[in-house]
């Protein structure tokens, strides 16, 4: 799974902010939820998280993503999708 978001940049100021959220499985069953934000053009920081449970990955990539979204970003391209049961 992925998301993407960005700011929209008011008139006369630096390039729009953005933040990328993924989520994917290794080869040993575990998640990882990469976190990299920067302004776009510039520098970026990227963080990282292991999850053994699934429920727990996804639960920190929903919260990491409302967080985003409060903060005013808004989504600009979403890849990867659920089902009912969250699969």
């Amino acid at each position: 799974m992925r998301i993407y978001l960005q700011t929209l940049p008011e008139a006369g100021a630096e390039s729009p902010r953005y933040v990328q959220i993924t989520l994917e499985q290794d080869l040993l069953g575990g998640w990882t939820l990469y976190r990299e934000s920067g302004v776009q053009g510039g520098k970026a920081m990227l963080k990282r998280e292991v999850y053994v449970d699934r429920d727990a990955a996804l639960a920190a990539f929903t919260k990491a993503r409302d967080a985003q979204i409060k903060k005013g970003f808004k989504v600009m391209f979403s890849q990867g999708q659920e089902s009912a049961h969250g699969r």
